[in-house]
This record gives C-alpha cells, sequence and structure tokens, in this order.
C-alpha cells in the first residue's frame, strides 16, 4: 500500500471515529439532561412550588388533570431540607430520538425522613444529528419504595 493511500486511510478513519463519537457525545448528554430535569422536578416538589413544576413539566399548563396532579403532589410531598437522589432509573438507555419512557426516581427529603418513590413520563425528542431535547411530560404520585411504576398515572 502507498503511503498517500495509507495517509488517506488513516484520515479517513479519524474523521469516522469523531463523527461517532460526537453521537454518541450528544446520547450521552441526553441522558445527563434526562437526570438533570428529573431532579429539579423533585426538588421543585420538595420545596412545594407548583409554578415551577408546571414550568418543568411539558405542556402542563394546558392540562387540567396535569395541573391538578402537580398541586395534589406540590402540598402533600413538600418537605424540608435538601433532596437527596437515591435511585434514578432513565427512561431509556440510549434514545435516539421520538420515543417516551419512565424514569423512576426514588429522593430523600431532609434527614431522618422517609424516601419518596416516584415515576416521570419522559419524551426524548430530536436526533443526535440535529440535537436531542429532553421533555417532562407528566409525574405520578408517590407509590411504595419498592413499587413498579404505574402504566397510567
Amino acid at each position: 500500500m502507498r503511503r498517500r493511500q495509507r495517509l488517506s486511510l488513516i484520515a479517513a478513519a479519524a474523521i469516522f471515529f469523531l463523527l461517532v463519537s460526537a453521537v454518541l457525545a450528544r446520547i450521552y448528554s441526553s441522558v445527563a439532561a434526562e437526570r438533570a430535569a428529573v431532579t429539579a422536578l423533585v426538588q421543585d416538589e420538595a420545596r412545594g412550588d407548583p409554578a415551577a413544576m408546571l414550568d418543568d413539566l411539558y405542556d402542563c399548563r394546558s392540562s387540567q388533570a396535569c395541573r391538578a396532579r402537580v398541586a395534589e403532589d406540590a402540598t402533600n410531598l413538600r418537605r424540608p431540607g435538601p433532596v437527596t437522589v437515591l435511585q434514578l432509573t432513565v427512561s431509556t438507555s440510549f434514545p435516539l430520538g421520538g420515543d417516551v419512557g419512565v424514569a423512576r426516581i426514588a429522593w430523600q427529603p431532609g434527614h431522618g425522613l422517609l424516601p419518596v418513590t416516584q415515576c416521570v413520563r419522559v419524551r426524548h425528542a430530536g436526533n443526535p444529528i440535529t440535537g436531542l431535547e429532553v421533555q417532562l411530560l407528566e409525574v405520578s404520585e408517590r407509590i411504595k419504595t419498592n413499587g413498579d411504576c404505574p402504566s397510567t398515572f
């Protein structure tokens, strides 16, 4: 193999590696964005801040049921102190866009208080090339600590 062909092959492999790396970075950043969004939602909930929760949930203001759930959760799950995330299972491993899943979060408010477990319906929109967006659609009421997420909430 000639030197020029070898250098062209190496350059093509390097470009391919960079493209794949960029796509994977976008995918992993989407997972991180989901974690951050779900954590922010439960922090707003623990503060008892329904207005912030409505901002966190995509298009929640247009749904009476969603607004009612937010008001109920903000009242019932208001807790003093900082929120510690005990466990967070994201809605999907590798969101390639256009899918809806359910994230499950267990969090502990303050010190010495019982943990709270909830589910959050999450939509991943977009694609790794043009960009991914995370939208929180709805939050469940408190579920049993070892319970599974309900199919509807």
